[in-house]
């Protein structure tokens, strides 16, 4: 039993019939949240609104291979549903994404925590991979959902 046969079985994600309007709208939601990012705002909603971006890229993963999220917890099983879908591939990137879901939320619902310029920067850039790798990876396992 894979591991998402067993989130599934816990109620953790459920399956999704997703179309390829769905995964396009989330991917120009994903490029719309990064040119945002990058405008002169504060490190914290910088860092909000490219966490944004990296989730809804990591969203499209799980979308094209038939789940979403359930329950508590959405935003780490869909991050962590990343490297599980891609191969193994992007684990690195997965635990990345985690440690910026864990600053994002004390950020939003904290506020004591300060991000710094060079955080932002970075989940910035990260987003901008992810965004690549996830083209990619639909161009070769999912054309139906290509952009």
């Amino acid at each position: 039993m894979s591991n998402l046969e067993i989130w599934l079985e816990h109620g953790w994600i459920k399956r999704h019939d997703s179309s390829a309007q769905e995964i396009r709208e989330q991917l120009a939601a994903a490029d719309s949240d990064l040119q945002d990012a990058s405008k002169d705002l504060s490190n914290s909603w910088r860092f909000a609104i490219a966490y944004t971006a990296a989730l809804r890229l990591c969203g499209v993963v799980l979308f094209a291979a038939g789940y979403r999220a359930a329950r508590e917890q959405k935003h780490y099983r869909t991050i962590a549903a990343l490297p599980i879908i891609v191969d193994g591939e992007l684990q690195e990137l997965s635990t990345y994404l985690n440690q910026c879901r864990s600053k994002r939320h004390e950020v939003t619902y904290e506020s004591a925590t300060i991000v710094s310029r060079h955080e932002v920067t970075e989940l910035i850039a990260a987003a901008e991979e992810l965004r690549d790798l996830v083209r990619d990876w639909l161009a070769r396992e999912h054309q139906e959902f290509a952009p």
